[in-house]
């Protein structure tokens, strides 16, 4: 069987379009036009990747509140928002909820797929990794296991998602050296704009935070990029 996709979209021609390619790539796909349907669905058993359109019928967060109840089932479900909203207003939260990518409906279906095929390639990391030591990186009281893809502050877990963890690996990887947004986007797999990594980066601050209150290793280097403090 094909990796389950479950895709939550309320406008039937858009609907059947991605779920008609999906499936034409292996993927055993799973189709929702309402909140309701999706969430009763995932009760009974969640998906190997989400794709949610925001506005559902007449409920304009419905998305939203989907990808909230995912992130609580699990930190590393690969979700992705696909929808006609690209304010930054809409792309912030959606990422606040924990979506791992979030993308307007003009993109290209080619993009589409090859993000999925990312998240797909990501996972995978968590059940074929070899353990090997230079897979590890310990930095003071950091700690990530490029594996498992697990990261740990003073020996306690964060909890972020797999684009945030690949961020914080390429930051961490070299210590001290500044990474522009290009290089973070590529070491994520991931083709946003500027003030999507800008949110990526906010919401790993507040991760640390949660843990340690008086945290300042991820330093603005303004006009270039980000870095972790060597």
């Amino acid at each position: 069987m094909g990796k389950r996709i479950a895709l939550v979209e309320d406008e039937k021609a858009i609907r059947e379009n991605y779920s008609a390619s999906l499936r034409k790539q292996g993927y055993d796909v799973f189709c929702y036009a309402t909140k309701q349907e999706a969430l009763k669905a995932f009760e009974t058993r969640l998906p190997d990747l989400a794709i949610l359109d925001i506005g559902l019928g007449d409920e304009p967060e419905g998305g939203f509140e989907i990808c909230r109840y995912l992130r609580a089932q699990s930190e590393t479900l690969p979700i992705i928002f696909l929808t006609a909203l690209d304010s930054e207003f809409d792309t912030i939260s959606g990422l606040r909820l924990g979506a791992d990518d979030y993308l307007t409906k003009d993109i290209s279906l080619a993009q589409v797929l090859v993000r999925i095929s990312t998240l797909f390639r990501r996972v995978n990391a968590l059940s074929s990794g070899s353990g090997q030591p230079e897979d590890i990186i310990e930095i003071g009281a950091l700690q990530l296991d490029a594996n498992r893809l697990i990261a740990m502050w003073n020996n306690q877990p964060l909890d972020i998602t797999l684009t945030e963890f690949w961020i914080l690996h390429a930051m961490a990887k070299r210590p001290g050296h500044v990474k522009s947004r290009e290089q973070l986007m590529e070491a994520a797999k991931a083709v946003v704009d500027d003030s999507t990594v800008t949110s990526h980066i906010k919401r790993l601050r507040k991760k640390f935070i949660v843990i340690d209150s008086s945290f300042d290793c991820i330093e603005t280097v303004y006009g270039m990029g980000y870095r972790w403090k060597a």
